[in-house]
């Protein structure tokens, strides 16, 4: 079976283990495309339960949505497993599992859709738009498990709301918390800057268990430059 980074799908049996500790949706994003997981998925075979293990900070909404529905279509038992992060639409993707569990120290993220884009107001009037009914569709699927109505669902997402195991189980995102799980840093802990809100402590336990190469340590100082100067500024005005 290919390897890609933080994928790869293994045979066990009649099962499948699957992890997924990349970024989700090929090109710009550099992680793992929908059709090259549906393609993988389908050469192994008719596995009986899919043990899905996520450690992703999201990426592409559109690979995500058609990760979600090749696993939803899939025969098989799908148990999810958040191992460490399942933030934007690595969340989404973790919602396929007919059973979800999630490490008590694992964090999940959920969010509204957004989009760099350009072209004039008819063109960014048409992409908002898209953007809400991008929303709608992530909704059908949080609302899926969750029985949540609609309305709090949305408003989470647009609060950028982080939760801990415990959180996202009250809230129905997952089934059962399961114990702590030791895991090394899989991606750049940088990407998660282009969250408004992630956590204090999700971000240093991240930086301090990346190991720069040379080339990567002055963009991770750079970064952590950036955030203590960001947080001076809040703290000058008690925010």
């Amino acid at each position: 079976m290919k390897k890609n980074k933080g994928f790869s799908i293994n045979a066990k049996g009649k099962e499948l283990d699957i992890y997924l500790f990349e970024e989700i949706g090929a090109g710009w994003l550099g992680g793992i495309s929908a059709k090259r997981f549906a393609e993988d998925l389908k050469s192994a075979g008719s596995p009986s339960q899919i043990n899905l293990h996520i450690n992703s900070p999201g990426g592409s909404v559109f690979d995500g949505i058609a990760i979600y529905n090749t696993l939803r279509k899939n025969k098989a038992r799908v148990v999810v497993d958040i191992d460490g992060l399942a933030a934007s639409i690595a969340s989404v993707v973790a919602m396929a599992g007919d059973e979800i569990r999630m490490a008590e120290n694992a964090m999940l993220m959920i969010h509204d859709p957004w989009i760099v884009t350009a072209g004039s107001a008819a063109e960014l009037r048409e992409t908002a738009d898209l953007m809400d009914k991008t929303k709608d569709s992530l909704i059908k699927s949080y609302s899926a498990q969750t029985q949540l109505a609609v309305e709090e669902i949305s408003e989470l997402m647009a609060a950028e709301t982080w939760m801990s195991a415990d959180e996202a189980m009250e809230y129905g995102f997952i089934d059962s918390v399961t114990e702590e799980v030791k895991l090394a840093a899989c991606f750049d802990p940088t990407r998660l800057y282009s969250y408004r809100n992630p956590p204090e402590r999700l971000i240093e336990s991240l930086l301090e268990k990346t190991t720069a190469s040379a080339a990567e340590k002055p963009k991770l100082d750079a970064y952590r430059n950036k955030r203590t100067r960001i947080k001076g500024f809040l703290k000058k005005r008690n925010w």
